[in-house]
């Protein structure tokens, strides 16, 4: 049984800061990819940042490159997503998700076999 768990959120205002966690515990694959998503009301999930597992490379959305910031500690099985200045329109909450065999980019949720519960995120003007 795989477990993912986000942490981090909060409100804050434009233009601070938070740092949101992923940590996976259950088992462990030698292959595989995590991600970051967000949804807002009445909207649909979006894509917002990947990184591969084995060599760290790293993929955005257009809306939040140079501005967030994907990292993983290989030995805590975890992953971080920096948000840097916050704006209104990245309320959401953002869900992890563990894409399992594939080091691989993927901007499909559908990709991704196992998510987290997701954490709020909420950025006041």
């Amino acid at each position: 049984q795989v477990r993912v768990v986000e942490s981090g959120g909060g409100s804050v205002q434009a233009g601070d800061s938070l740092r949101l966690s992923c940590a996976v515990s259950g088992r462990t694959f030698s292959t595989y990819t995590m991600g970051w998503f967000r949804q807002a009301p009445g909207k649909e999930r979006e894509f917002v940042s990947s990184i591969r597992w084995r060599d760290g490379v790293k993929d955005y959305a257009d809306s939040v490159k140079g501005r967030f910031a994907i990292s993983r500690d290989n030995a805590k099985f975890t992953a971080y997503l920096q948000l840097n200045n916050l704006r209104p329109e990245d309320t959401a909450v953002y869900y992890c998700a563990v894409r399992r065999g594939y080091s691989a980019n993927s901007r499909n949720p559908h990709d991704y076999d196992y998510w987290g519960q997701g954490t709020q995120v909420t950025a006041s003007s």
